[in-house]
């Protein structure tokens, strides 16, 4: 499975794309729109996503903490990111 987003880092509402949406649940890729590319983990949430991110850097230098996310799909057909509660 592979998540690829649509900035350097996720955030709320941001747009990822995902490929191979039949994969079995567990570890994955996750790519960020400057080529900074990571394992991650995830498992399905009812219609939703539950992606776990690393900590990383970025491309220009930022360091960005481990993060948690709902991925949901949107009335436009996308997926985008939402905080876990």
């Amino acid at each position: 499975m592979r998540f690829t987003f649509s900035h350097s880092h996720a955030f709320p509402g941001s747009r990822v794309a995902i490929e191979d949406a039949e994969a079995t649940e567990g570890m994955c890729v996750v790519e960020f729109s400057d080529g900074v590319a990571l394992i991650g983990e995830w498992h399905p949430d009812g219609d939703a996503i539950h992606l776990k991110v690393p900590a990383y850097r970025t491309a220009r230098g930022t360091d960005i903490d481990a993060q948690s996310w709902r991925l949901v799909r949107g009335d436009d057909g996308l997926w985008r990111a939402r905080r876990n509660a």
